[in-house]
């Protein structure tokens, strides 16, 4: 390692030489604020929060982007420094909203943060603002230039994560502002909707589109029998809105916060995660078995299926036509459900707590056996957070509560790990890999097929034949595979695709881990909360979908055996191909 003798501050250190500035400082215990700069995403130095004086230059220099060389003498904390902050924050502030008790990010909002510790009490800069541009027409994200601050962290964010670019900085000078191409709505450009541009936004400017009013309004109407899913990622973040550290997992509070709120049924979308295997797995075993297409694509990522209709509706035939598990559970609870309990369909009202943006796009596909929705409201962890202290509830002293057990109480390990990157592959494997050899598996724990590698990959002898599968995680990563099914030259029978890095653990939904923490600890928060679920995993008396005895009752009882007719009509979808820019001849 090669390293550099410099000085911070007056006092000599030894650090590595290939460095930046901030890097440096920050290694050796000294904060210099930032804002646009995110690890591994974007330091473009734009903000120039990040500024430092170093002896020999006339100019501050941003510290993000500046590597260290042999003999610099740097002073983080001068007047001149400090002087130069404090004007750029004000400057960045006299073309912001400042609406901050009304804002999404309120108290947590870097901004906000910033000029806190800045001392920045009053802007003496006034002058013209911006022209607002609100873009509200999409299912899950709202655009709001009047909060944006040009950081340019969404933009290489959609690039380097999704390979997509959906996002720019348009017109120059005091018209700059970031958005699709020609100022579109993200609804009608080649948007995912993952939300991990939200994830990302340090202000306000980019949020999802709340649903808490909505089903406030259906708690209060006395029709309607309003029945909550979680899935399994929300247990791994939702204690973090309460300031609880990452990862906590809170499933036994959480059951509790959503039987104070008034919700009629509270049921884990991990038993329609069971059931999705059961669906999926036998499309695969049906697939290996009569030399259908594959390799087989996973659909439970609503993200990757708008990419997939976008950017590769060639592949179509590739994907399961299984709907996610949130979806089969809303068509579960408006058929089965609705038919137990002597209830008109129209009368129950499904909200589903995910950890994912683009599950409010996907809501809004119709069930075309039923001709309406499966799923009526998508609210985030984030919105449950907030929904949970709007009805004043204390959720760090509530006691751990169990999910309803009636009809759909039970699930196994193998729904739990849907949350994570490669749990899909992972339970969908523990049960086809029994079916195919008609013995029990001695090890469930698939390890290879676990951690955040871009590109992960097994090989298993079933019957004495080679099964190989792949998982990957964002579409960036993604795309090489993809690729490969296109010119006919992949290796693989069965690939899972998630749309966001680390899978749902790390949605465009989840709790916003705050740059600070993300420039230190990198992508260990994504592990932390993936560890969660793998710990509940081990809990679980059954760790396989298919000895779910709901799952069985449930076939036994209505749906026959996996694949049937009516599986078919109420649990599997079709997709089509859709244009990059939305027009009126499109629509």
């Amino acid at each position: 390692m090669n390293t550099v003798k410099i000085k911070i501050n007056n006092k000599e250190y030894e650090v590595e030489s290939n460095q930046t500035v901030l890097q440096a400082v920050r290694k050796v215990g000294i904060q210099v604020p930032s804002l646009c700069f995110l690890k591994d995403i974007n330091q473009s130095g734009a903000c120039r929060v990040c500024v430092v004086e170093i002896k020999g230059l006339r100019s501050l220099v941003t510290s993000c982007n500046y590597p260290v060389t042999e003999g610099m003498d740097i002073q983080t904390h001068s007047k001149r420094v400090i002087n130069s902050r404090r004007r750029t924050v004000e400057l960045i502030l006299s073309n912001h909203s400042k609406d901050c008790l009304s804002c999404v990010r309120n108290q947590n909002c870097e901004l906000q943060t910033l000029a806190q510790e800045m001392n920045v009490r009053h802007t003496y800069i006034r002058g013209a603002l911006s022209k607002q541009t609100l873009d509200e027409a999409a299912p899950g994200i709202i655009r709001d230039t009047s909060k944006c601050i040009l950081c340019g962290r969404c933009i290489e964010q959609c690039k380097k994560t999704q390979g997509l670019g959906i996002l720019n900085f348009i017109n120059r000078g005091f018209e700059t502002k970031v958005g699709p191409v020609f100022d579109r709505s993200f609804n009608d450009v080649n948007c995912m909707q993952c939300g991990q541009c939200v994830n990302v936004c340090p202000v306000g400017a980019l949020s999802e589109k709340e649903e808490i009013h909505e089903v406030i309004a259906a708690l209060n109407d006395p029709t309607k029998v309003v029945v909550v899913q979680t899935a399994p990622a929300v247990r791994a973040s939702l204690g973090e809105e309460f300031n609880m550290p990452i990862g906590t997992r809170v499933t036994g509070k959480m059951v509790a916060a959503l039987r104070l709120i008034g919700f009629d049924r509270v049921y884990d979308t991990n038993y329609a995660a069971d059931l999705t295997i059961m669906e999926e797995g036998t499309e695969f075993i049906q697939r290996f078995s009569n030399k259908g297409t594959l390799p087989l694509l996973t659909s439970c990522s609503p993200g990757w299926i708008r990419y997939m209709e976008f950017e590769y509706p060639d592949l179509i035939p590739n994907v399961s036509t299984c709907k996610s598990p949130h979806m089969m559970f809303g068509a579960i609870l408006k058929s089965y459900f609705a038919q137990a309990k002597n209830i008109d369909p129209k009368d129950v009202y499904v909200v589903s707590i995910m950890p994912c943006t683009a599950k409010k796009e996907e809501k809004t596909r119709i069930n075309h056996t039923s001709h309406m929705r499966d799923v009526d409201a998508v609210l985030t962890t984030r919105e449950l957070g907030r929904l949970i202290k709007l009805y004043g509830i204390d959720f760090e002293t509530l006691p751990d509560e169990e999910f309803d057990q009636d009809m759909f109480g039970e699930y196994t390990g193998a729904g739990v790990i849907f949350g994570t990157t490669g749990g899909v592959m992972e339970a969908a494997l523990r049960t086809v890999t029994e079916i195919l050899t008609k013995k029990p598996l001695e090890d469930v724990n698939f390890m290879a097929l676990r951690g955040l590698e871009g590109v992960k990959e097994a090989a298993l002898d079933i019957n004495g034949t080679t099964v190989r599968v792949a998982v990957v995680h964002s579409m960036k990563s993604a795309k090489p595979l993809l690729d490969e099914i296109r010119a006919g030259k992949s290796p693989y029978h069965f690939i899972e695709i998630m749309g966001c890095p680390g899978g749902c653990v790390n949605g465009g939904g989840q709790s916003i881990v705050n740059a600070n923490i993300r420039n230190v600890v990198g992508n260990s928060y994504m592990k932390v909360r993936a560890n969660a679920l793998y710990d509940e995993d081990l809990t679980r008396t059954h760790r396989k979908s298919h000895e779910n005895k709901q799952i069985q009752q449930l076939y036994t009882n209505f749906l026959h055996e996996p694949g049937s007719h009516v599986a078919h009509q109420l649990l599997h979808t079709h997709y089509k191909a859709k244009p990059r820019f939305k027009t009126p001849e499109s629509e």
